[in-house]
């Protein structure tokens, strides 16, 4: 189910925080969505999906309801997620919250995924950089929105995504990308013009003063991660990110 996991509860004043990335495992929708399809618009059986998405929210310790989602529409639009209303598919590509009692979402299929965090003042955020997204500025949204709430100390995880040597391009769309960050600049793997999208992405939180930890994996090359470059009609995995309350507030 977990491709990667980290749970760390809060220390003393600190908040803690769950999150992870999902993996194709551990689902009930079949091909070819299987097994672990958590993307509800992509033609599974909602009945399925329904499902996928109550074991991770079990896995977390919430009701599926407590599952914030976001309608991901490659921009750089930013939704606030409180604990009474239910997010559900608001138009997004950046969702943030200070509640312990809901989870943040980001599907993807070969898209950047990327989960933010404040510790000291209590903050994440599920972001979605597809290409159009990183070049048009969504981690600087991101970022924006998180310290116009007081976030000054922020990390990052940055997920799979679909690699460069996969990822070729027409040659003004590298230039483009290029102009949103040199390290996206690429080849792929005949030489033809590409994007690293992530290194792109890890290269704009790195330069805002951001600590990132970035996970391997080429969702076009690893079979574990639904792709929809190499499958065409795919599910979706998730980064998922949950606040934990500080040790202080117990």
């Amino acid at each position: 189910m977990f491709r990667w996991r980290e749970r760390e509860p809060g220390v003393g004043p600190s908040y803690g925080v769950d999150w992870v990335f999902t993996d194709r495992s551990g689902g009930v929708s079949t091909e070819p969505y299987a097994s672990l399809n958590l993307g509800a618009h992509v033609n599974d059986d909602p009945e399925a999906v329904s499902r996928n998405r109550s074991r991770v929210a079990q896995a977390f310790e919430l009701d599926v309801n407590d599952l914030r989602f976001m309608r991901q529409v490659h921009g750089t639009g930013v939704a606030w997620v409180g604990g009474v209303e239910h997010a559900g598919e608001r138009e997004a590509d950046v969702l943030i919250t200070d509640d312990p009692g809901v989870a943040l979402v980001v599907l993807v299929a070969d898209c950047t995924p990327i989960l933010l965090l404040d510790r000291t003042e209590g903050l994440v955020a599920a972001v979605h950089a597809g290409r159009v997204g990183f070049t048009t500025g969504v981690v600087g949204a991101a970022l924006e929105a998180l310290r116009d709430r007081g976030a000054r100390d922020i990390e990052a995880v940055v997920g799979p995504s679909v690699c460069p040597r996969c990822y070729e391009v027409p040659a003004d769309l590298r230039e483009v990308a290029a102009v949103a960050s040199p390290a996206a600049y690429s080849v792929s793997r005949t030489g033809t013009p590409a994007i690293d999208v992530a290194a792109g992405v890890v290269d704009q939180l790195q330069t805002a003063g951001v600590a990132v930890t970035w996970l391997p994996g080429c969702t076009r090359e690893d079979e574990t991660l639904f792709s929809h470059r190499r499958d065409g009609v795919s599910g979706r995995f998730a980064g998922v990110i949950r606040l934990l309350p500080p040790e202080d507030a117990a």
